[in-house]
């Protein structure tokens, strides 16, 4: 009620306060915020605090209005985009370069949520596009996925591993050595199902168990065993990714829907689908 006051006769309270005792929300405050007299009308102390507060508060609004208005003017255009790990944010930066450059309007809103999350968004219209791996996102008759590239899936190693110097690697390779499992709904579900078919060829004392993405990369550099993952950028020079012999490189792509199919999303995706990101 308070604040709705404020908003209503900021004027009032800002300026004419003093004057206008009977307009002054004492009550409600539980607070004298006025002195007054036969003569005049003076603020107390607490008036003197309240004032200056109902400022601050009517100077913020005038700026945030300004930021409206400022912004309604603008030829700014906003795509909401999805995103499942951090990981994918290393693929998601050549995408996003290449519309930079050719859509210099588009302002992206990123959000970069755990898997379950962002599909009931992406589901619900509160994203614009989802970037992912194509087995992850349930394909629905609402849904449209376009391909962007394959990637291989890799043995991850420490560069010091015997293995860093290989150009290939099959998985029966991989029984011999200690391995590290990521139980996390952030890989793609191809992925897990590698690792845990390695896994099942090593004796349980030599199999590292973790949930997140970069608690793997750590105990893969640190040395405790192998992994399995997409190949992406992201991996540094600590660690080498070595390609799998006979997997199936798994298909990247962007999902969208056709009920939301607006010109600025429609641009977008043919951006991003006729470039190249090799």
């Amino acid at each position: 009620m308070l604040f709705s006051c404020l908003c209503a006769k900021s004027w009032d309270y800002l300026y004419l306060l003093p004057l206008a005792a009977s307009t002054v929300p004492e009550d409600e405050l539980g607070a004298k915020l006025l002195h007054r007299t036969t003569r005049t009308v003076t603020l107390t102390p607490a008036g003197i605090s309240f004032l200056e507060d109902a400022k601050n508060v009517m100077g913020r609004l005038d700026v945030a209005q300004q930021k409206i208005q400022r912004h309604q003017n603008t030829n700014i255009q906003v795509l909401t985009i999805g995103c499942q790990n951090e990981a994918n944010l290393d693929l998601l930066c050549k995408i996003l370069k290449t519309c930079r450059e050719q859509m210099p309007q588009l302002y992206p809103f990123l959000k970069v949520i755990p898997h379950r999350s962002i599909l009931n968004l992406f589901y619900q219209d509160e994203l614009d596009l989802l970037f992912g791996f194509q087995g992850d996102v349930p394909i629905k008759s609402d849904t449209i996925y376009k391909e962007l590239f394959r990637i291989p899936l890799c043995c991850i190693v420490p560069a010091a591993h015997p293995y860093a110097a290989r150009s290939e690697l099959a998985k029966e390779e991989l029984y011999l050595e200690n391995i590290v499992v990521c139980n996390s709904y952030a890989l793609p579900s191809k992925v897990a199902e590698m690792q845990n078919q390695i896994s099942q060829h090593i004796p349980p004392e030599s199999t590292y168990m973790c949930e997140n993405l970069q608690v793997l990369l750590t105990l893969v550099r640190a040395g405790y065993g192998c992994s399995v993952l997409p190949r992406m950028n992201f991996i540094n020079s600590a660690i080498c990714a070595i390609p799998l012999a006979g997997s199936e490189p798994l298909s990247y792509g962007v999902f969208s829907k056709k009920s939301s199919q607006s010109p600025l999303l429609k641009k977008f995706i043919s951006i991003v689908t006729n470039s190249s990101y090799r």
